[in-house]
């Protein structure tokens, strides 16, 4: 069977650009172009609107996309399951992840799997941790190592891996108010202190439920997009920050803040890895999964 017209597809409808599809996809742009187009005229719709500026699906390549990841997956799941009886698992695995989640919990969990499954190539994206888990409920990752949110996803698996406290941060050297330093702190020192914050995640909504459940709003200075962007301004001396403490402690930048004593706690991050139930039919999918388990 011939996938590569569904793979350059699902590869131009990710990108939204012909260049960098085609490099994905080792075709010249000409070539790509060619492939989609034959799809068109196959299925007797356009599934690209496009100009000389910019790329986007049309609803019935939405339509579509959906349908060539399932296609693919499925095709992965029969054509592992007949090679397995005969053979070593072959294939890849696509996996999304923070930076720091790769520095923290990959090394452990692939040194052993690669020795056993010498075959499955593992294919690491990475990025900021909120958008990990819509990745994998999107089929755009197999799998994913991310925070558990309170309600998970219908169809989701999720494996627990580390549990990481929410930790408040301040600089070392800044013109914050001293009692920050010296006591135990409640919800009300926040009164007027800056802080930088996620833009959204589960940590942005922990923190804002914590304010709101004491009838209190945080001072926002800042809101990024990633942890690590966290660290780097309350070293800079911008004000007071949230991070999870695996975030901190594989900072370069964890000796200029300091970490603050704070009633209640935030609720704390479970880490795992987690992918969608139907894929674990995969034979390679289904191996790392199990072989997490013996780890843990």
């Amino acid at each position: 069977m011939d996938l590569r017209p569904l793979k350059q597809f699902l590869a131009l409808a990710e990108s939204l650009h012909f260049n960098r599809a085609s490099l994905i996809c080792h075709v010249s742009p000409s070539t790509l172009s060619r492939s989609i187009k034959q799809l068109e005229e196959q299925l007797g719709v356009a599934l690209f609107e496009r100009d000389n500026r910019s790329v986007s699906l049309t609803p019935e390549g939405k339509r579509f996309q959906a349908y060539a990841r399932e296609a693919l997956s499925q095709w992965e799941i029969i054509h592992n399951e007949l090679m397995a009886g005969a053979r070593e698992l072959h294939g890849s695995l696509s996996m999304y992840c923070s930076v720091t989640a790769s520095y923290s919990f990959l090394y452990e969990i692939l040194s052993q799997f690669r020795p056993r499954y010498p075959g499955i190539e593992i294919k690491l994206h990475t990025g900021d941790p909120e958008p990990a888990i819509q990745r994998v409920l999107t089929e755009q990752e197999d799998l994913a190592i991310a925070a558990r949110p309170d309600s998970l996803p219908t169809g989701l698996a999720f494996q627990q891996i580390a549990v990481s406290p929410l930790l408040f941060i301040a600089p070392v050297n800044s013109q914050l108010p001293e009692y920050l330093f010296k006591k135990q702190l409640s919800v009300d020192d926040f009164q007027g202190i800056p802080m930088i914050l996620q833009e959204k995640g589960i940590a942005r909504q922990r923190l804002d439920s914590w304010f709101q459940a004491h009838g209190r709003a945080p001072k926002i200075y800042a809101q990024v997009a990633g942890n690590e962007a966290i660290v780097s301004m309350v070293s800079l001396g911008f004000g007071v920050g949230v991070v999870p403490e695996i975030v901190l402690n594989n900072s370069p930048l964890a000796d200029n803040v300091q970490v603050l004593k704070v009633s209640p706690e935030l609720k704390p991050y479970k880490v795992g890895l987690c992918v969608l139930e139907k894929k674990l039919r995969n034979p390679l999918i289904a191996a790392l999964w199990n072989q997490l388990s013996e780890i843990l």
